[in-house]
């Protein structure tokens, strides 16, 4: 699992069937103070995510073990949203 930052949504009116329905946000890989770094990617959302939002995302394999996504062509799903982060002792990270 990696943690990321939600950056936007995907629109995409196209797309394989068994992705209906599911929302798919823009997604920028985060360290533990919540700084963005990399390249943006996709994730499909099972926890009602939004904008601003850091999370923890999981991926390959294990990202089609979810309930939402059991068997669906997805390669990283958001599985929650974080309220806070602490390393050795210190808060890195705190929503809101």
């Amino acid at each position: 699992m990696r943690i990321g930052l939600v950056i936007g949504t995907t629109i995409a009116t196209m797309k394989e069937e068994k992705l209906r329905g599911h929302k798919l946000l823009l997604v920028l890989d985060a360290n533990l103070d919540g700084k963005t770094r990399g390249e943006p990617f996709i994730a499909v959302d099972t926890v009602d995510a939004g904008t601003g939002d850091l999370v923890v995302i999981t991926e390959g394999s294990s990202a089609r073990q979810t309930e939402t996504t059991l068997n669906l062509p997805v390669d990283a799903v958001i599985v929650a949203v974080i309220d806070s982060l602490q390393t050795n002792g210190k808060v890195t990270y705190r929503k809101g």
